[in-house]
């Protein structure tokens, strides 16, 4: 075919997808003035005489509830109403009447190809649904369906515990024998799932687990031939002990892992592992040559230090980084190690934990020194602190870095929570001293808070007893800051806002 012929074919497939489109357009308005229309007396359609298959076509086009409203009113379209490739279910009303109509939706999709059945907002489980559940599932996975999404919502499971006393456990066998041959996205949450054979998904591009019982073996049997996968992404899976994550994902480009509380290892051999965002204490991570990896996010107690510690060797092409940690006692080490293409680094200091009034703040300058490329810097450090050393009653001299290493591509820095800690002012007066190329400063004392100055909120989120510091921190700004920025940096100071935030 010559390049001509291909460009007339893709201009003869535009077409013919616009003209399709465009009447499903006209037909769902026209199905809408039919449901509407008094006492539903109006029974046919007058409209374009088109054979039945591309009726059929035009209704999957359709949003579903237009298409079920137009199959209620009208017998021409209650057939094509079949073919309808997409349900999503959400859940307004729990009960048997949802049940009902779930089940006599699905019946009547039965060998029609379903392409995707989501339940958005979760089904309700007990001992009665369980056989619905089996049936839907039996009508819905079949060799055509690309997206499953199934949540289970109970009465009794506590799902922040580990013990699964009250749970759905998923059909694995429906996605053996070519079943799930062309799932691309599973998205299972609040269920048992228990695969002992390898499952046939070499189409599956996502993979969703969330508060799900499945251990590492089993989870090493769904992923033994997804060689298509791209993302994986597992919450609250408490039964997983290791995950090891094999050579044959060649595809794999995004890893998850949060609260899986049990979970000690996590092994990695994909090569081309770019994104990896997990939070979990004390596990072991193997990342191999992850040379890919150009985006990284951690949070976990202690992950300040281990970042600047560890990551360096570990990832040493990382372009993002973001950490967080609800506890911090050991400041950041002075190493040698750099981060030479890191350009987003985010460090948050927040949590229900109260950290040490000795924390150093300005021994987080060894991440800025270790990190030429650097181009954007965020510090989240809001917290109620007490303790903490105050630039007012020691300013008699603020430390410095003895060797300056300049940053010249650094253009933008953001504080959050800023306050009146000497060593956090440390840090500030280090970066207008030591950057050629900034361009913005943002120093926020309100801690993020909603305020009235948006237009969004009628009145400030009250800060409460952090006024008094918030205050504090002002002053040490227009104390110990504003005197040192140049006048190619633009300063942007967050305040208390004097309408809402009023003294005690």
């Amino acid at each position: 075919m010559s390049v001509q012929q291909e460009r007339r074919r893709r201009r003869h497939i535009q077409a013919r997808n616009f003209f399709i489109a465009s009447v499903a357009k006209r037909k769902g308005s026209v199905c809408l003035q039919l449901a509407n229309s008094e006492g539903g007396k109006i029974m046919g359609y007058s409209g374009l005489n088109l054979p039945e298959d591309i009726w059929s076509h035009i209704h999957s086009l359709m949003p579903l509830r237009d298409a079920a409203r137009a199959a209620c009113v009208s017998r021409a379209f209650r057939s094509s109403w079949r073919y309808h490739p997409n349900l999503i279910f959400r859940i307004e009303t729990p009960g048997l009447n949802f049940i009902k109509k779930v089940d006599c939706i699905l019946k009547n999709h039965s060998g029609i190809g379903i392409k995707s059945l989501r339940f958005e907002s979760g089904i309700f489980y007990n001992a009665s649904t369980s056989y619905y559940l089996d049936s839907w599932l039996q009508i819905a996975v079949t060799p055509s369906i690309e997206e499953l999404t199934l949540g289970i919502l109970s009465y009794n499971t506590n799902y922040f515990d580990s013990k699964y006393d009250d749970e759905y456990n998923f059909p694995c066998s429906l996605l053996s024998d070519g079943r799930g041959s062309s799932m691309r996205h599973l998205y299972l949450s609040r269920c048992s799932f228990h695969p002992t054979i390898n499952l046939e998904l070499r189409n599956l591009t996502r993979l969703h687990l969330a508060f799900v019982h499945i251990t590492g073996n089993e989870l090493g049997c769904v992923l033994s031939n997804s060689y298509a996968l791209e993302r994986l992404e597992l919450n609250y899976c408490y039964g997983i002990i290791c995950v090891k994550i094999p050579c044959l994902l060649q595809r794999l480009s995004h890893l998850e892992v949060f609260e899986c509380r049990m979970l000690q290892v996590i092994e990695n051999s994909a090569p081309n592992l770019g994104s990896f965002h997990f939070g979990i204490n004390h596990v072991q991570l193997l990342l191999g040559e992850s040379l890919q990896m150009k985006s990284l996010s951690m949070c976990y107690p202690g992950t300040v230090y281990y970042a600047r510690a560890e990551l360096p060797s570990n990832v040493p092409n990382l372009e993002t980084l973001t950490i967080g940690s609800p506890h911090e006692m050991i400041d950041t080490p002075i190493l040698p190690s750099k981060f030479l293409h890191l350009k987003c680094l985010t460090i948050s200091l927040v949590g229900m934990v109260t950290f040490s009034p000795a924390y150093d703040y300005f021994s987080l300058v060894s991440f800025l020194d270790a990190s030429p490329s650097l181009e954007t810097f965020f510090l989240d450090v809001s917290q109620e602190r007490t303790g903490h050393v105050s630039i007012f009653g020691d300013s008699l001299q603020l430390r410095q870095m003895p060797e300056h290493h300049r940053h010249g591509n650094l253009q933008s820095v953001k504080i959050t929570g800023f306050c009146s800690a000497k060593s956090l002012i440390e840090l500030t007066c280090y970066i207008l001293d030591n950057t050629t190329s900034l361009k913005c400063l943002t120093l926020d004392t309100t801690h993020g808070v909603s305020s009235c100055s948006t237009g969004e909120h009628k009145k400030c989120f009250p800060i409460g007893k952090m006024l008094t510091e918030a205050n504090r921190a002002v002053l040490a700004i227009e104390t110990f800051i504003e005197r040192k920025v140049p006048s190619t940096v633009k300063l942007a100071v967050t305040k208390p806002c004097s309408r809402c935030h009023v003294k005690s």
